[in-house]
């Protein structure tokens, strides 16, 4: 029988969020990379990769006409890709709009895709969905003049999302659909369309599309994403997933989604303590729970005190197993670190079978 315990791995460096006790904040960290002002996480204590829900595999359909209804296999890949399909408003420090453009989610917790172009200049965004959902867009992640990509972050648990196909052979006369978003309307329709030139950063469809496709996928027969629409006109431009996949191994574990000019604004952190971990025993895998594959990762906030000893335990992301969750609560609250000022650590867990 498979010994049953959960894996933890601590990262070389721990970024912490120190609450200084009368109102103000500021940041330190162990060793390594920036600190940030609102929050930081302890790098996962072990990785458990997401495999987006593989899209329904469908034939290739002639492009609809005008008026005419689309083909089955062309409405499902509609069906399917579409409810990830969004509109991104951007806003400037006045509050004024700038500009409204196409973008897509790639991952459940709210990772979004769209132009580098679309958030130029902006300090604030909201993502809209065809169900009529509202999100607010954190930050920025990652972007990209020279690809004319970005990365955006929204506050969001739960959204639908579309997998990037990594190795898609995109030769002269494949087809593929761009799907736009559905608040276009008309112009939202998906369209199957032809590659008429490839380029390593770079793909060319020999067909028009709408403005409001800039910032779609262009997604192949499974609805995976084999391309970013940067351009139209009598052509339509695109960034293929090689050039995204470039861009988002740019973000890293602890990066802080941001807005450039909300950045400038912060305050300098002044420097305070390093809080340093005194005891952190691992959570025990749950007695009971003995089936085998059973997993579950999630995220726990501490908060310590000024004499080192957790107060709460909060569920950021919960593993989804309320047995994981009380052995992790159980766990984190005999943790103690050395005095301090009061800080708060966000620090992932994986249970897992092996």
């Amino acid at each position: 029988m498979r010994q049953l315990r959960p894996i933890i791995r601590y990262a070389v460096c721990l970024a912490v969020i120190v609450s200084v006790a009368g109102g103000r904040k500021s940041t330190s960290q162990v060793i390594g990379k920036s600190p940030v002002t609102q929050s930081s996480s302890v790098p996962p204590m072990t990785s458990a990769p997401q495999s987006p829900a593989r899209i329904s595999s469908v034939t290739p359909a002639a492009q609809a006409k005008p008026n005419e209804p689309a083909s089955p296999e062309l409405a499902k890949v509609q069906t399917t890709v579409q409810p990830s399909v969004i509109w991104v408003t951007v806003f400037d420090q006045k509050g004024n709009l700038l500009r409204t453009e196409s973008g897509f989610f790639i991952s459940a917790d709210g990772r979004l895709v769209t132009t580098e172009r679309a958030i130029d200049g902006g300090v604030n965004a909201v993502a809209k969905t065809q169900d009529g959902g509202i999100y607010n867009v954190s930050g920025i992640l990652a972007a990209s003049k020279e690809l004319d990509l970005a990365v955006l972050q929204v506050d969001a648990k739960k959204v639908p999302f579309v997998g990037l196909n990594k190795s898609a052979n995109l030769s002269v006369g494949t087809r593929v659909v761009v799907v736009g978003s559905a608040l276009a309307v008309n112009d939202g329709i998906a369209r199957e369309v032809t590659i008429a030139a490839q380029q390593p950063d770079r793909l060319e469809i020999a067909a028009a599309s709408p403005p409001s496709s800039v910032g779609s996928p262009v997604v192949n027969e499974n609805g995976e994403v084999v391309g970013v629409v940067t351009a139209t006109g009598e052509k339509t431009t695109a960034r293929p997933t090689g050039a995204l996949e470039s861009l988002l191994s740019r973000v890293a574990v602890a990066t802080e989604a941001r807005w450039p000019a909300t950045a400038e604004t912060l305050p300098t952190p002044k420097p305070t303590p390093k809080p340093r971990l005194l005891y952190a025993p691992v959570p025990a895998f749950p007695p009971g729970v003995s089936q085998g594959g059973v997993s579950g990762t999630g995220r726990f906030r501490l908060s310590f005190d000024p004499n080192g000893n957790v107060t709460n335990v909060q569920v950021i992301k919960s593993t989804g197993n309320p047995y994981f969750d009380q052995a992790a609560i159980k766990t984190f609250r005999q943790w103690k670190s050395a005095p301090s000022q009061g800080w708060q650590a966000t620090v992932p867990v994986t249970f897992q079978t092996r």
